[in-house]
């Protein structure tokens, strides 16, 4: 198997974690996937911003792990999970790189597969 290229985040390719104050909650199918005001907001290069939400804050029942996998060098290999109405409509990185360790044990909604109502 070949290696995988491994990038450290830059001035070229900015990112930023930080904790985000929204409240945010996530739906799909009229159910309440996740609810939490202890989401962190991912910045990435010029790519819109993304919630990561804690595990803790999310209803992991609801979830299926597919057999879905992608892989990003600046953050490393993401696990996808279904929800009802939305196949991958979540991912995880569950063994981030070191530059966004935050993210690990959360959560990220694709926007367009589930409601996030995000209220500041």
């Amino acid at each position: 198997m070949a290696s995988r290229q491994i990038l450290i985040p830059g001035p070229d390719h900015p990112i930023t974690v930080t904790p985000s104050d929204a409240h945010v909650v996530v739906r799909a199918g009229g159910k309440v996937i996740a609810d939490t005001r202890r989401a962190l907001e991912l910045r990435e290069a010029s790519y819109p911003p993304v919630f990561y939400i804690p595990r803790e804050d999310a209803d992991m029942a609801l979830l299926a792990r597919s057999a879905h996998a992608s892989y990003c060098p600046y953050k490393g290999e993401a696990s996808y999970f279904s929800v009802e109405g939305g196949e991958n409509a979540v991912w995880s990185y569950e063994s981030p790189y070191e530059a966004v360790g935050q993210i690990r044990d959360h959560l990220a909604f694709y926007p367009d597969r589930v409601e996030i109502e995000v209220s500041r």
